[in-house]
């Protein structure tokens, strides 16, 4: 495995929503992303995938734990320089290119946006010639650049999207849900461009997502998260082959198969989180079943993975 680059430890996000209790959207989470690869994260709405993504980039303060990016606290920085160093190596690609986009500017400002805040362009030719390049990157043409969002397609508009977040050559890019919102036939040619991009550039991706299918194309490693616990983490192939926790397989069930005999006798299954009935003095946490496999569980759940998965 590379180095660490971005290291999660026991992070929380609570919300005070005026009840007598707070909503804990993200509820003591621990999890490493390596240099040059691709964590997805993956779970039904509202489970507190897209807000760690918002929390690891700033754009929440974290109630509680870390998150140390090159090894620094980035709820630690203080500084405008400090924050604005961060904020250069760290960007986000948004679920919704039509709500991300100002569409006020032109595509050309919306690209060089953080070139400008950075300092990045010597001169106007300068900044122009590095739209130019950004956009010839997304798989775009230089005339595009004098356009506004609303001449654009939804897979055009999260190009753009991308292309903004690659101007200040970052080495993390948070995707949330970067193609929730596209057509079938567009999501394919998103994520086939940040995988290209990845190779070319070394990029390191945390890709959130609900669609499955897609993760599994892009990701080396995938966590599952429900109602703000990561209760799963494992690579890719072995998540999908071996789901060791019971709501990864009731996700994994629910995904359709192309061929329709088999999907008509097929029995999805459901998740009960009764099922578990944890007493209160039972110790949960991540424990790794099978080297690199790691699920949340009980010491008694623990010791039966354990048996269950050991051949």
């Amino acid at each position: 495995m590379s180095e660490k680059l971005l290291e999660i430890k026991n992070l929380k996000q609570h919300f005070n929503v005026g009840r007598p209790n707070m909503i804990k959207a993200v509820d003591g989470i621990t999890f490493d992303i390596y240099k040059g690869e691709t964590l997805g994260l993956v779970g039904e709405s509202g489970c507190g995938k897209s807000t760690t993504g918002r929390t690891i980039i700033r754009l929440y303060d974290a109630t509680d734990g870390q998150v140390l990016f090159e090894g620094e606290d980035v709820h630690g920085k203080k500084s405008a320089k400090e924050l604005k160093k961060f904020n250069r190596k760290m960007q986000m690609i948004f679920q919704d290119p039509y709500a991300s986009l100002n569409p006020r500017m032109t595509v050309a400002d919306i690209i060089a946006e953080g070139i400008d805040i950075h300092g990045l362009a010597k001169s106007k030719k300068e900044r122009m010639e590095r739209v130019y390049e950004l956009l010839e990157t997304v798989g775009l043409n230089k005339e595009h650049a004098n356009r506004y969002p609303h001449e654009f397609s939804g897979g055009q508009r999260q190009r753009i999207g991308i292309a903004r977040a690659l101007a200040v050559d970052p080495d993390f890019i948070i995707a949330d849900e970067p193609i929730s919102a596209l057509d079938v036939s567009i999501q394919a040619q998103v994520v086939n461009l940040m995988k290209k991009l990845q190779r070319e550039k070394g990029l390191t991706y945390l890709f959130i997502a609900h669609d499955l299918s897609m993760v599994k194309y892009i990701s080396d490693r995938i966590g599952v998260m429900y109602f703000g616990k990561l209760v799963e983490l494992a690579p890719a192939e072995d998540l999908y082959n071996n789901p060791m926790h019971l709501y990864t397989q009731s996700l994994l069930s629910a995904i359709p198969l192309p061929d329709p005999e088999t999907e008509r006798s097929r029995r999805r299954k459901s998740y009960d989180p009764a099922v578990h009935n944890y007493a209160e003095n039972e110790n949960l946490e991540m424990r790794e079943i099978t080297p690199g496999h790691f699920v949340y569980c009980s010491d008694k759940e623990y010791e039966q993975l354990k048996v269950q998965y050991s051949n």
